[in-house]
């Protein structure tokens, strides 16, 4: 598929950072567009701007952690565009303590964003299309985290680990099944966003945790986390070169040129029998 005008995307964590881009990407390609935000007032300030493109589009609130709500996202957009082209898996949070200082109730908040809200997603959205019968596609978000190794940020990094294997999974049992669906999996470096402030969308039991003693290791990490975002890549870029490597078919979308050399120190990690190089933002 090169020419993507009035194809619908579908796109979850759509009211910032890469969402947000990807979402105005669409409208320069004259789709149709599905957004789902569990951040109400943001996601009504990308619609307004979707509006103004006059694009034909659809907003969503919800929450990705409850299947009931991706179901509702799946119906409304049937409903209202008739077809899914594309599928944007997209919303994500972070944190930044370390493993073992992580209280379970964060464990479980960004397990069910990053991981089943995407599980979830899947479970809906892949019936649909299959049936559909048409040629069509399902972007991940993963990280370059999910490719390397390296301290802090940990939960996020399973998750993005999780996803990157998730992805994999897919594009090879849709190939068993002689599927028209397409998989890539996108794996961003450091990218101007919001990323490390997610807790601002975190449900009150997050919010409110009282958390063991902060360590300086966690500050030192945090802090380096916190920078390397704000002077990462712009999530317009972001979503430029997703769509490009879309139209090539390309599997591992890697817009940062970082990405590849600590994948490959990892790669050379495992094969030569080395401990574990450490990646830390820059």
């Amino acid at each position: 598929m090169r020419d993507f005008k009035d194809k619908v995307a579908v796109i979850t964590g759509a009211a910032s950072g890469i969402g947000r881009a990807i979402a105005l990407h669409c409208a320069q390609e004259e789709m149709k567009v599905v957004l789902a935000d569990i951040d109400e007032e943001a996601l009504a300030s990308v619609k307004e701007e979707l509006l103004l493109a006059g694009v034909d589009i659809l907003t969503l609130t919800l929450d990705v952690t409850k299947e009931e709500d991706i179901q509702r996202l799946a119906d409304k957009t049937i409903e209202t565009f008739g077809s899914v082209d594309m599928l944007f898996n997209n919303a994500g949070v972070e944190s930044s303590s370390l493993l073992w200082n992580t209280p379970i109730e964060e464990w479980e908040w960004v397990l069910n964003v990053n991981l089943w809200g995407v599980i979830h997603a899947i479970r809906v959205f892949i019936p649909m299309m299959l049936e559909q019968q048409t040629k069509c596609y399902v972007i991940n978000t993963a990280s370059r985290v999910g490719l390397e190794s390296g301290p802090g940020i940990g939960i996020y990094r399973v998750t993005k680990h999780a996803l990157v294997s998730l992805s994999e999974t897919l594009y090879h049992e849709l190939k068993l099944v002689n599927s028209k669906i397409q998989v890539a999996v996108l794996c961003p470096g450091y990218v101007q966003t919001q990323l490390y402030n997610s807790n601002r969308n975190a449900p009150d039991n997050v919010k409110h945790i009282k958390k063991k003693v902060v360590s300086p290791m966690e500050k030192i990490i945090e802090r380096m986390n916190k920078d390397a975002m704000l002077n990462g890549m712009d999530p317009y870029e972001i979503a430029k070169k997703t769509f490009e490597d879309i139209r090539k078919g390309t599997f591992y979308i890697l817009p940062d040129s970082n990405s590849k050399i600590s994948v490959q120190q990892r790669m050379e990690d495992i094969l030569k029998d080395r401990n574990p190089t450490a990646h830390l933002p820059r």
